[in-house]
């Protein structure tokens, strides 16, 4: 209970589509199934990024750039 650094929930699953959710409520659904899989795709990666340490700003940058973070080699 005082432990800042301790999660809110411990089911990483739950966190990790909690956006795509948000997304299907903003928007009522996704326009088309490869719409959705490249979301889906996007997020993963910037999931696994944070997960590494590495910011989703950078993460993309470099990604964009044509030399993806070091957790990928």
């Amino acid at each position: 209970m005082v432990d800042a650094g301790v999660p809110i929930t411990s089911n990483q699953g739950e966190n990790d589509i909690r956006m795509t959710k948000i997304q299907q409520k903003i928007s009522g659904c996704f326009r088309s199934m490869e719409g959705a899989e490249i979301f889906c795709s996007i997020r993963g990666y910037i999931s696994t990024c944070r997960k590494q340490c590495v910011g989703a700003t950078h993460a993309l940058t470099s990604l964009f750039g044509g030399t993806p973070p070091s957790i990928f080699n």
